[in-house]
């Protein structure tokens, strides 16, 4: 199949040669005829499947078919994204393909000042992109107006409920008219996912090009055991020794990237790191600077990795395991890319073969182990591991005479913990 077998205008066709493209990729084909059906869909499809153009291609066709002349434009089509650095690649791709027709459109997230983005609003969008948080910012000071949406997107739907922002995407489904096309895209499934879907869509298409849950099958993945003091010496001579020109890193938190960062430059390894604590512009500068080549590696926590799109990166590394095991199949999507072959490496100390366990479940198989000489797993690490859980082990098995026995074994995203991290997230949320 091409392009020119979708049924897509000549104007989107010429963009979309000029990009160097001529056939869709599984989750183009599949989704732009239903998009520009006009029926609500459910897409599922991993990171770098080109699921972007999958839905900026049709929308674009919709509101230029159905274009209002003259007047002040309203916001006729919202494309809602997690993260500030996914919301930028939204609005390049809809700006470039739509480069041939008479549309306007604008991104507006948080983190840079107010008045600019005002100012565009004022004078018309027929396509607005933008994050949760920012965009009720604007509703709140009445300089946004959804009342007249057509079609609306939610772009990493689960990673948006991951963050916190439930809660605002409900807020803004309250925005909107209720005649419109949804169209929700999700790199996983999960329940939540499905009971967000069932409170907006109306009987949509059922769109999946890979298995629920699955990681990208271009990208080979392998596991090294080995204690944490020594993950940033591995990880340097790993760098060194497979001749990587250019790595992803990723930590768990804001601070562990600034550190691993510093170490790395310590050891002559030209790295940067983004996060939620960087300005915008740090993000963007330090982003740039890593697809120029002028970094070798790039440091980053998960939420502000979302929805980079970098081209030809070879490999990716867990510093650190993600405590969600669908992050994993996040992470490792930013490299495998297009049809591209790439490798994923997870550093998993002692304390982390759990979330190991939790991930390969998550998968249904085992991550390849591999072995670096001189830096296995020492036995007195595995030991300690296994004291830190052993009473609480013996705990959950000792029967309480009187009362139901309890199990000691707590769901992963139940207890303390997640009561903990999703307040964290929604504290979080509003700041991207």
């Amino acid at each position: 199949m091409t392009f020119h077998q979708l049924g897509l205008s000549a104007e989107l066709l010429r963009a979309v040669t000029e990009q160097g493209y001529s056939e869709p990729t599984p989750i183009q084909a599949q989704a732009i005829p239903v998009v520009l059906s006009g029926l609500d869909v459910l897409a599922g499809a991993q990171t770098g499947t080109g699921k972007t153009a999958g839905f900026t291609l049709p929308l674009l066709q919709r509101l230029h078919g159905s274009a209002q002349a003259g007047g002040r434009r309203p916001v006729r089509a919202l494309v809602l994204t997690p993260t500030r650095e996914l919301a930028a690649q939204v609005g390049d791709s809809i700006h470039c393909y739509g480069k041939y027709l008479p549309l306007r459109s604008t991104t507006i997230f948080g983190g840079v000042p107010l008045r600019p983005q005002i100012a565009t609003l004022r004078k018309g969008v027929d396509i607005l992109v933008a994050t949760p948080g920012r965009l009720l910012d604007h509703v709140g000071q009445k300089t946004l107006d959804l009342s007249q949406v057509e079609i609306l997107v939610l772009d990493e739907a689960d990673r948006m409920l991951d963050m916190g922002f439930i809660n605002d995407i409900r807020k803004i489904l309250a925005l909107l008219p209720k005649q419109r096309q949804n169209l929700l895209f999700s790199a996983t499934f999960s329940s939540k996912i499905k009971q967000l879907a069932d409170s907006f869509l109306v009987s949509p298409r059922l769109i999946e090009v890979a298995r629920r849950n699955t990681t990208a099958e271009h990208v080979q993945q392998a596991v090294y055991q080995v204690d944490k003091s020594r993950k940033r010496e591995l990880l340097s001579n790993l760098i060194g020794a497979e001749s990587w020109p250019q790595v992803l890193v990723f930590t768990r938190t804001k601070h562990g990237a600034n550190r691993l960062t510093s170490q790395l430059e310590k050891d002559g390894i030209k790295a940067t790191a983004i996060h939620g604590n960087k300005s915008q512009g740090a993000r963007t500068k330090a982003l740039a600077e890593f697809k120029n080549a002028q970094v070798r590696v790039l440091v980053a926590t998960d939420i502000a990795a979302r929805g980079l799109d970098i081209d030809q990166l070879a490999c990716v590394v867990n510093y650190e395991l993600p405590n969600v095991p669908e992050d994993y199949v996040h992470r490792i999507g930013r490299t495998g890319r297009a049809g591209r072959s790439g490798m994923a490496i997870s550093l998993v100390s002692a304390d982390e073969i759990k979330l190991q366990r939790d991930i390969e479940a998550l998968l249904g198989g085992k991550l390849p182990k591999m072995v670096a000489k001189g830096y296995e797993l020492t036995a007195n690490h595995v030991a300690c591991e296994d004291q830190r859980t052993a009473p609480r082990k013996a705990r959950s098995e000792r029967k309480i005479p009187g009362s139901r026995q309890r199990s000691g074994r707590r769901s992963f995203a139940g207890g303390r913990n997640s009561e903990r991290t999703a307040a964290g997230r929604s504290s979080s949320a509003r700041s991207v």
